[in-house]
């Protein structure tokens, strides 16, 4: 669950530090103070988009400081690890820092990170359902992915949608061979000819560095021979050989020390510098046996150098990626010769469907409990929300296959008894549309590993005994995960297990958010303030506290 929440300097936030608590958190006050402004301060740290908007008018950065507690279950724990970010087992904190040309820099505790890390870390940790968000519902996509969730099937319905991808580029390959046989005729021949050409070279990537190695020593095998005979002659078989005189200026040195310590470290110097000499003298011998002039040996080395950079000049490529563009054009031919066999091709393509038709049937067979599940539950809801007597359902009309399966979703609703099921865009009116994707939101949120969800004033156009039932919604759904809820309803309000006031304050002539958290008696001013406007009166008192079970 969100645990604490750190602002600094965003839209018209200037610091407030915020410790959160558990169940259901209704966040309140009038038109304009800034209480979507705190959800939309969290959705940046969740890795939601930035823009210069974002920063406080005069300020030079926002910074946002989003710390949750660890949940235990969703796999957030896993990737961390696998991304190899910093764990902690108790705590993930994200940050979010916006400059005001619009930029902006993401940390997952205190380890920078991408906007899509972020995001990513941001949606197994709190999920946001904004005002307009029902809305969505009038989509076909969103109904869909919506069902998936819900079925659990949101895996399988991944593997469909490749399986089909997969069916139709064999498909296509089919349809290309049958169409452009003589073209690919011409293309195989070419790259078989160019395929000979690099294969019978018998170049791989790691040649050239070895050819021009092996070029640079037999070029210049007289200079280094000549060179290593000196260094040889110098060190060991010459007149004044170093090794002989470093020998015994040591073995005089360690007569001297015997007679003066001091100079112990001038003794050890030299024995040093003695050992070290001899171990080069053996390794120049060593060095010197393994070369020879070879002018056959060049002169083979220096014709595999010559038709190397022949092939490069002529494929235009540096001679390393000679070995790369063999692999590209084997790869291609195969695809080509593969797809000259018409058979062939139309075995796989069998196969590929085949493959599909039996991911499309158990993503089908997920579905279908799932739709007559959701449909039940959201019906249900209904008779709850002043629609009593409506009906919802989950439709899976049977369609040719596609990406998205053998089915489209369709949500139907009938708003009042004895109507019939239309598509849900197509009867809902406004209010209507919003008591149910409030129906839909809540029931599917529960489905959700997410420790933490937040309601955007989704309670929009509805009211009275309908907003009661909806804040007791709320709460259930509270009742084993963290809830939070901008709302304008005191209905709502009154359920929460804790309140928060959102109010404007002016400081220094400049127009600023403030937090306070509500105290009992603080509760009841302001349910009273959301039930009777400006003028409070001591009955709506009375009647904020009954409705807090405070009277």
């Amino acid at each position: 669950m969100l645990r604490r929440l750190t602002i600094r300097d965003f839209v018209i936030v200037d610091r407030l530090e915020l410790e959160f608590e558990g169940g259901f958190g209704a966040l309140t006050g009038e038109t304009g103070a800034g209480k979507s402004i705190l959800l939309d301060a969290l959705g940046l740290a969740l890795g939601g988009r930035a823009d210069s908007a974002a920063v406080r008018a005069g300020r030079d950065k926002a910074d946002i400081v989003a710390e949750f507690d660890l949940p235990s279950a969703g796999g957030l724990l896993a990737w961390l690890e696998d991304q190899e970010l910093p764990v902690d087992e108790e705590v993930v904190i994200l940050r979010r820092v916006v400059d005001a040309n619009g930029r902006s820099k993401a940390w997952i505790n205190g380890t920078p990170v991408t906007q899509a890390q972020l995001r990513v870390a941001g949606d197994s940790l709190a999920d946001i359902h904004g005002q307009h968000a029902h809305h969505a519902l009038l989509r076909s996509d969103a109904q869909r992915t919506l069902l998936d969730t819900h079925a659990g099937a949101g895996g399988i319905a991944i593997e469909v949608a490749d399986a089909w991808r997969e069916w139709q580029r064999i498909a296509s390959l089919r349809r290309s061979a049958e169409q452009d046989s003589a073209a690919s005729a011409r293309e195989r021949e070419l790259l078989s000819w160019q395929l000979k050409e690099l294969r019978d070279l018998g170049f791989v990537p790691d040649d050239w560095v070895e050819l021009n190695a092996e070029h640079g020593r037999l070029a210049h095998a007289a200079g280094l021979i000549e060179g290593a005979d000196e260094a040889v002659d110098a060190l060991g078989e010459g007149d004044y050989a170093v090794n002989a005189v470093l020998r015994r200026l040591s073995a005089r040195l360690e007569e001297m020390a015997g007679i003066d310590a001091a100079l112990g470290e001038v003794r050890d110097l030299l024995m040093s510098a003695a050992i070290q000499s001899d171990e080069a003298l053996h390794a120049l011998r060593r060095y010197r046996d393994r070369l020879d002039l070879d002018p056959g040996r060049l002169a083979e080395i220096e014709r595999r150098i010559a038709a190397v950079m022949e092939l490069s000049r002529k494929y235009r490529v540096p001679p390393e990626g000679l070995p790369a563009l063999e692999t590209e054009w084997a790869q291609r031919f195969d695809a080509l010769e593969a797809s000259a066999d018409p058979a062939r091709l139309e075995a796989a393509e069998v196969a590929a469907r085949q493959a599909y038709m039996s991911a499309a049937a158990r993503l089908s067979d997920l579905r279908r409990p799932a739709a007559r599940g959701l449909s039940a539950e959201i019906t249900e809801a209904m008779q709850t929300l002043a629609m009593a007597g409506g009906r919802f359902e989950v439709a899976l009309q049977p369609s040719e296959p596609s990406v998205h399966g053998l089915e489209v979703v369709e949500f139907q609703v009938a708003a009042n008894q004895g109507q019939s099921l239309r598509g849900l865009a197509k009867v809902a009116s406004g209010g209507e549309l919003s008591r149910i994707g409030l129906a839909v939101q809540v029931m599917t949120s529960r489905d959700s590993a997410t420790p933490t969800l937040i309601f955007d004033e989704v309670d929009v156009g509805i009211g009275g005994r309908v907003a009661e039932i909806v804040g007791q919604l709320l709460k259930k759904l509270g009742s084993d995960r963290q809830v939070l809820c901008v709302t304008h309803l005191p209905q709502v309000a009154a359920c929460a297990d804790w309140q928060w006031q959102i109010a404007k304050t002016d400081r220094g002539g400049e127009t600023l958010s403030a937090v306070t958290a509500l105290a009992a008696r603080d509760r009841i001013e302001e349910i009273a303030r959301m039930l009777g406007g400006v003028s409070i009166t001591d009955t709506t008192r009375r009647h904020a506290a009954e409705m807090l079970g405070l009277g």
